[in-house]
């Protein structure tokens, strides 16, 4: 689970709740509620807030964020099709922090395993690899 920049969740699900009442359009509100609802272990209700929360719009680092953490969540549901998908769009939105996209490749290569694609996750692994080598060169 993916924590926001203070470092901890912002509330309770019930509280998030009430400030959804008030501000429907909030999306850092939903993202918030999202990360209750997994952390409590109830992933559909995290899955429907952070696609709220996509859709009504997040600043970038929000964004890369709630498509991992809902990955995640979908994945602990068994969509992992869905998962894939998630993390890469981490990927397709090129985030400048290496490790962010290496997380989400190997994350996609566990998935892409489980499902039966060894050539699409040994692909993963291999990119990922070169990012840790890249990125060690260059330090």
């Amino acid at each position: 689970m993916l924590k926001d920049a203070m470092g901890g969740y912002r509330g309770t699900a019930t509280e998030i709740s009430r400030l959804i009442m008030e501000q429907p359009e909030n999306a850092e509100a939903y993202y918030d509620r999202g990360n209750a609802w997994s952390s409590s272990g109830d992933y559909e209700g995290a899955v429907r807030d952070y696609t709220m929360a996509l859709m009504l719009g997040l600043r970038f680092r929000e964004a890369i964020n709630a498509y991992g953490n809902r990955g995640m969540a979908r994945a602990e549901m068994g969509d992992l099709d869905g998962a894939i998908a998630d993390f890469s769009e981490i990927m397709a939105r090129k985030p400048k922090n290496r490790s962010i996209l290496r997380t989400a490749l190997l994350s996609r290569a566990l998935l892409r395993g489980r499902k039966g694609d060894s050539e699409g996750a040994a692909g993963d692994r291999a990119m990922a690899s070169l990012l840790l080598v890249d990125n060690n060169n260059n330090q």
